[in-house]
């Protein structure tokens, strides 16, 4: 894939979402340590609750207003507030004023959400069926490289510089909010012959009661979430299990975790080439069935070698599946709900990370082995949504908007 030969909206979103998981992985990854500093591990929990609570309605609100109002409009009106809030952030980390912290970065994550369904949107307005595969393995890549450096960063620069982290924030959410307004253009597709415009709460409604009747996308919404909930495993039930079992467990979960984001930096820009003999099927089926496998090994070993090794192949599932889901998604969402969809698709994360949650207590009465087995069921689960998909994807008619 030639990168200069991308649209330039293309182009240009790519580095910003770069920037944005930079920061994002720099300062978000912090604020729970921050808080519960200041509050307690028990407030910090609820606090953070309340954080994906407004991360749930933002991603709502933000799917209608780009449906309605445009791609680029609402990407201004977030990035802009990011600008506000992460100077705000700054001031009050200054000031020892914790509850303005947490107020501002309360509506950063909210305008953080509202923007994720535009965004995504507008990488499916400019790509085709054809070169989205590639065009989110590139993404992928560049996510996880943003994730790797921002968190090595933020961790270095935490103590004793919170302050200028925010400040410097601000100042690269300044730079995308000009970015975005100099050289982004606008993609909502045009509505030939649009019905009248009807009231705010009834074209919200009316939008996402078309998506929740799409069988097929809640179909791939289950898969979806159940994949996220196997792989947030890791930094949980996976994590806390090591940590309580082996002496050097957290250093092992650090050892895994780098394992994978090493992997995927330096393998994703070659997947295309080690992967372009297998079918699409084999790719999203045989994928999701070797990640599945990988989780189920991490849950039972206490070998370190072994570990590694499970790390290895549910890294190698994982590129194998993720750039065809990715593509599989962007092909099934109708053109003039494309940010609906996104909407209520990003949901699964906070649901995943519910799951995550119930693992963590369930693994403290379920051994080892029963949990690998209720993650092998999920896979199975996984594994019979994307098979009716990939069968009906071909015959798919276009949904009614």
């Amino acid at each position: 894939m030639n990168f200069l030969k991308l649209h330039p909206n293309l182009r240009v979103r790519i580095g910003v979402g770069f920037v944005n998981r930079l920061l994002d992985s720099m300062i978000t990854s912090f604020m729970a340590i921050y808080l519960a500093f200041r509050y307690g591990v028990a407030v910090a929990g609820v606090l953070m609750f309340v954080v994906v609570s407004f991360g749930v309605v933002g991603m709502l609100v933000g799917g209608h207003i780009s449906d309605t109002r445009g791609r680029r409009q609402t990407l201004l009106l977030t990035e802009f507030a990011g600008v506000i809030t992460f100077a705000v952030m700054a001031l009050g980390d200054s000031w020892g004023d914790t509850v303005l912290v947490y107020g501002a970065y309360l509506v950063n994550r909210f305008a953080a959400s509202v923007a994720l369904p535009a965004n995504d949107a507008l990488i499916i307005d400019v790509t085709t069926p054809e070169d989205r595969k590639q065009v989110y393995t590139f993404i992928y890549w560049t996510i996880n490289l943003a994730l790797a450096i921002g968190g090595l960063a933020g961790g270095f620069l935490y103590n004793g510089h919170f302050t200028l982290l925010l400040g410097g924030a601000a100042v690269c959410t300044a730079g995308v909010v000009l970015v975005t307004y100099f050289f982004i253009a606008e993609t909502k597709p045009v509505v030939e012959n649009a019905p009248p415009r009807a009231s705010a709460l009834a074209e919200f409604s009316a939008g996402y009661k078309l998506v929740i009747k799409d069988g097929m996308f809640i179909r791939y919404m289950v898969a979806a979430t159940l994949f996220m909930g196997i792989e947030l495993q890791l930094t949980n039930y996976v994590g806390v299990r090591l940590a309580h079992d082996l002496p050097n467990g957290i250093e092992l979960l650090g050892i895994l975790r780098a394992e994978n984001t090493a992997l995927v930096v330096v393998l994703t820009l070659f997947s295309h080439l080690l992967f372009r003999r297998l079918s699409d099927n084999v790719r999203l089926l045989g994928g999701v069935g070797i990640f599945v496998a990988g989780y189920m090994v991490l849950t039972v070993s206490n070998t370190g070698w072994v570990l590694l090794i499970a790390g290895f192949v549910f890294t190698i599932g994982e590129l194998m599946n993720v750039p065809v889901k990715q593509a599989m998604l962007a092909n099934m969402v109708p053109e003039q709900a494309r940010t609906r969809y996104m909407a209520v698709y990003n949901l699964n994360i906070r649901v995943a990370q519910m799951l995550a949650a119930v693992c963590l207590s369930l693994g403290s009465i379920v051994p080892p082995w029963g949990m690998a087995l209720l993650f092998g069921a999920a896979g199975l689960v996984i594994l019979s949504q994307f098979r009716v998909l990939l069968a009906r994807s071909a015959v798919r008619e276009p949904v009614a908007v």
